[in-house]
């Protein structure tokens, strides 16, 4: 049985759609991500399977439990460890006494180890923590309990980036431990560091649902060369090349008898010489073979393929043709969860 499983998972806030028509599992130790911008729709989604909302259609279940069965879903949170974008803590009190009452409530198994990991100021006030300080003590309550499934919302929140990546490291070792994380981002490189498969959610609908490294491979490969010589953008209309760009470097002086890739050595020995060089660069999603052999055409002085970073493969399911604007969208603050509204 999947941990999680959503069959049509529909949320409206009267008129306003927060999700509609969410279908997706999430598998036994698997770290799944769920992907969107501020106002996607993932904090309500993630809400609603913690039991914090009422669906307005279809259903969910966690650990087994259906999510519409309040004392079921009761049970199988003693197993969920849940770790909110904003945690609202006592800020009256100090983090030793929170841990300590959590300690209590749920039980405290590994505490000990996960406050020398992540370490929150203890003895002071929680109203006197920095943000950070509150995001790893938030941390800390919900692992201690160790859980089999642990639910997170922007868990990097409020982080630096040295603590970033210790705690996506210790989602790492969780995960080879069996546990089995649902991880709701808007930070891309993260998703793509822990993620074994994400869904991408877009104004509340689920837009695509496959594993990270196919979905990479399929929205393609990045590919830039240097030619020697003019060519134009019509040349490199070939199966599988997208959105060629052109664009040349200008005659280049070199020292005589320098090295220069591709150069024929008859040019070696004049006292200077200048050489016309363009740049391609395109998107290619075919086989390697017919790209390689066409560029071999050429006079190719420089290759460089790399994989199509997360952001792109971001922003063909959202269809901005302003990559900035997609970026700003995506980086933006998030919107206050706390007040039953549409959300982050």
């Amino acid at each position: 049985m999947p941990v999680i499983q959503t069959e049509g998972l529909t949320k409206y806030y009267g008129d306003v759609r927060g999700v509609e028509d969410l279908s997706f599992t999430v598998e036994e130790g698997e770290v799944f991500g769920f992907l969107g911008p501020n106002g996607a729709g993932k904090t309500t989604t993630i809400r609603t399977l913690m039991g914090f909302l009422s669906p307005t259609d279809g259903t969910a279940s966690v650990l087994g439990a259906d999510i519409r069965d309040a004392s079921a879903l009761q049970a199988a949170r003693a197993r969920v460890g849940y770790l909110p974008s904003e945690p609202g803590f006592d800020e009256g009190v100090t983090g030793r006494r929170l841990v300590e009452y959590h300690g209590a409530l749920r039980g405290d198994v590994r505490s000990e180890d996960l406050l020398e990991l992540f370490d929150p100021p203890l003895d002071r006030k929680v109203g006197e923590y920095s943000r950070g300080n509150k995001q790893m003590l938030a941390i800390v309550i919900a692992f201690m309990h160790d859980p089999d499934l642990v639910v997170m919302d922007e868990p990097t929140s409020g982080l630096d980036p040295l603590k970033q990546e210790r705690f996506l490291e210790f989602v790492r070792a969780e995960q080879a431990r069996g546990k089995t994380f649902f991880f709701s981002s808007h930070i891309l490189g993260e998703v793509r560091k822990v993620c074994d498969r994400i869904g991408i959610v877009r104004d509340g609908l689920l837009v695509e649902l496959e594993d990270v490294d196919s979905l990479i491979d399929r929205t393609g490969k990045t590919v830039r060369a240097s030619v020697g010589g003019s060519v134009t953008a019509a040349e490199f209309d070939i199966d599988g090349a997208h959105d060629v760009t052109v664009g040349g470097d200008g005659d280049v002086p070199t020292e005589a008898g320098a090295d220069h890739a591709g150069v024929s050595d008859a040019s070696a020995g004049d006292d200077d010489w200048s050489d016309e060089e363009t740049t391609v660069s395109f998107t290619y999603t075919g086989a390697y073979e017919p790209l390689l052999r066409h560029l071999l055409e050429y006079d190719l002085r420089d290759l460089a393929i790399e994989e199509a970073p997360l952001e792109d493969v971001f922003m063909r399911f959202y269809g901005e043709d302003d990559a900035e604007a997609v970026v700003e969208r995506v980086e933006s603050g998030r919107a206050n969860t706390e007040t039953g509204t549409p959300d982050a």
